[in-house]
């Protein structure tokens, strides 16, 4: 695949699944935009990146999801790609949620991606194919087990990306979603050990994703292999759910 003199702008790109799609984008051509929240992890990764730039984003502020587009135009206006890859998570018994809770995890995980998309679609509009891919979670396919706010809001990221498939086609825009299941990620390493193996060996292939091989299917997505495909869920998950 080949994103020469694309412009791609990549969400929680300062570690995990975000980062690999950055650095894949990045060796496929790309000049790429990483944001994230974490000002001094986000730069360090840019510093990693040839011809990269770094800028800082909160995608729970829809004045900081503006603010970047604000920025995108001011240097030159041009973006091609949008890849949500931000995202936040921790397991435990609805039950046991505070408000709080609900509300940082539909901020971060729905509300982000929202706003975000709709602040930078009049310049994906520009580019004249604009490419959307959202990254869910295959817990917003078939559930989760403590993860149930999480699950809804990753439910909600597979309708977004149907329903706006359908409105931005006129636009010629595609936008399709990746669903991964468990993945070596800095959340995943937070969770315990007791945990962290009973997730694998939920997993026929026993063994978790590794970023990089869920960055292959946002590049997929991206790129022009995928031209006659929009409004699509791809599971990258080792076989972990096998639904229709």
């Amino acid at each position: 695949m080949n994103f020469t003199g694309k412009t791609v702008l990549v969400t929680g790109a300062a570690s995990g699944i975000g980062n690999a799609c950055a650095k894949g984008f990045a060796e496929a051509g790309a000049t790429v935009i990483l944001t994230d929240i974490n000002e001094a992890a986000g730069n360090a990764a840019a510093a990693e990146i040839k011809g990269s730039q770094f800028i800082k984003l909160d995608v729970t502020s829809r004045d900081s999801a503006e603010a970047v587009a604000a920025q995108i135009t001011a240097e030159g206006g041009k973006l091609d790609v949008l890849v949500n890859a931000a995202g936040w998570d921790i397991i435990e018994p609805f039950m046991n949620n505070t408000p709080e809770y609900w509300d940082k995890i539909m901020a971060i995980n729905f509300m982000g991606p929202v706003q975000l998309t709709r602040a930078l679609l009049p310049l994906l509009i520009e580019s004249g194919s604009g490419r959307i891919v959202n990254v869910s979670s295959d817990a917003g396919r078939v559930g989760s087990f403590g993860e149930t706010v999480y699950a809804g809001a990753k439910g909600g990221i597979i309708a977004f990306t149907k329903s706006l498939a359908r409105e931005m086609t006129r636009k010629n825009i595609r936008v399709n979603c990746i669903c991964p299941g468990p993945t070596d990620t800095p959340l995943f390493a937070s969770q315990s050990e007791k945990m962290q193996e009973a997730l694998k060996n939920a997993i026929p292939m026993k063994r978790v994703a590794k970023p990089s091989e869920v960055a292959d299917g946002v590049l997929f997505f991206a790129s022009d292999r995928s031209s006659f495909v929009t409004g699509q869920v791809l599971s990258v998950s080792g076989g972990l759910t096998m639904v229709d």
